[in-house]
């Protein structure tokens, strides 16, 4: 090359040279942010946020729940007016190490007690009024999505739907990971086919081809998972946390929170089970390293009444209390517990911070994304994470 032809296509070079590097730049950015996994957990019914984080210290709460109000004497105090239910003692040791938040009062304006549609405001982060098409995390994900070579943007343990992932992300359903290779291995032995509709289904199955090959083996950890369906989920997520840069969000659900009858025993049940689970599932990932790296927020469609109903048991109520753990969470009380003095109309509590605040919280201390396009307005984040 002479010369002139070596400087009349420097520039080019230089302009390919520069698209290049910052592809680059991109994708180590979007690397290292969807490297800090996101753990969702769904209590599907609509946990009772009283008998969770109890307000021992309020006469009020005793009258309203003559039968199901935990006695002052088996809360586990956290401070002089709040404490949780004695189910919830694996949970404790996170709380000493100040790395449980518990966030109060999440709710929203006009609040709806249908199961299915409160659960679509809260997994698509809309108001009451308005219905959209799409998960929140799809939303983020469509402007901000995790590299293209990660298995999966999300993964869902032990079925269910796609929820905050519904609409547009690349996600995948896990029943365990021996049944997720077998699924890629089905897919794998069909082959090619002429028929139009069956090689659009083949298509997908091959996307579950291409993300169990990067999900396959079985760590043996040290961690002992308990022997409830959700401790199984648990050890599944753990197995997919334990190849780091594969997905985003790993999202489980916990079925049975809604109490309206016989609470004390199915109650009592399920936060043990959430608890061991959680805490086996920090132990995991303190195992292999990954703990300040995840950040686990529970959510669900609704609270419970405060008043008791007749039948030992709470009906569907509006605000309620979640959680947020991780290594880099600083552990406290955030958000006003709603006060039971000023109930509504409908004798349920008043939401005292919007569950978006929650979703700004990930989308922006977390992973360092804008949140307004995603959740359609400004809503201030709520300081737990340390970053």
């Amino acid at each position: 090359m002479n010369r002139r032809a070596f400087l009349s296509a420097l520039p080019a070079a230089l302009y390919f040279g520069t698209q290049a590097s910052l592809s680059w730049a991109a994708g180590s950015i979007e690397r290292a942010r969807y490297h800090k996994l996101l753990v969702l957990v769904e209590l599907k019914g609509g946990n009772d946020g009283l008998n969770t984080l109890i307000p021992y210290a309020d006469p009020r709460y005793y009258a309203l729940r003559p039968n199901l109000a935990i006695a002052r004497a088996e809360v586990r105090q956290l401070d002089e007016t709040r404490g949780l239910h004695p189910a919830l003692e694996a949970l404790l040791p996170i709380w000493q190490a100040k790395e449980l938040a518990l966030v109060q009062g999440l709710g929203y304006a006009e609040p709806n007690l249908s199961h299915f549609r409160s659960i679509e405001i809260w997994e698509t982060a809309s108001s009451s009024r308005d219905y959209l098409p799409e998960g929140w995390l799809a939303r983020a994900f469509a402007r901000h999505p995790p590299p293209k070579d990660f298995a999966a943007d999300g993964v869902i343990i032990a079925g269910g739907d796609p929820g905050p992932l519904a609409g547009g992300a690349r996600s995948v359903a896990l029943a365990s990971p021996a049944e997720f290779q077998r699924l890629a291995r089905l897919a794998q032995a069909h082959g090619h086919s002429a028929n139009p509709a069956l090689r659009h289904l083949l298509r997908v199955e091959q996307d579950i081809v291409s993300a169990a090959a990067k999900l396959q083996g079985e760590r043996a950890f040290r961690t002992a998972f308990p022997a409830s369906d959700f401790g199984r989920a648990v050890a599944s997520a753990a197995q997919v946390a334990a190849l780091p840069g594969q997905v985003a969000v790993l999202r489980l659900s916990l079925a049975g929170f809604d109490t309206h009858r016989g609470q004390p025993g199915t109650h009592a049940k399920l936060l043990r089970d959430l608890a061991e689970g959680l805490a086996a599932l920090r132990a995991a990932l303190l195992e292999i390293e990954r703990w300040r790296d995840t950040l686990i927020v529970s959510y669900a469609e609704f609270g419970r009444r405060p008043k008791e109903n007749h039948s030992q048991g709470t009906d569907h109520g509006t605000a309620s209390l979640h959680f947020a753990l991780g290594g880099r969470v600083k552990g406290g009380l955030y958000g006003s517990a709603p006060a039971l003095d000023r109930l509504d109309g409908e004798g349920n509590l008043v939401h005292t911070t919007d569950f978006r605040q929650l979703y700004a919280t990930v989308l922006e201390d977390w992973w360092g994304l804008p949140s307004r396009d995603v959740l359609g307005g400004k809503f201030p984040g709520l300081g737990f994470l340390r970053v």
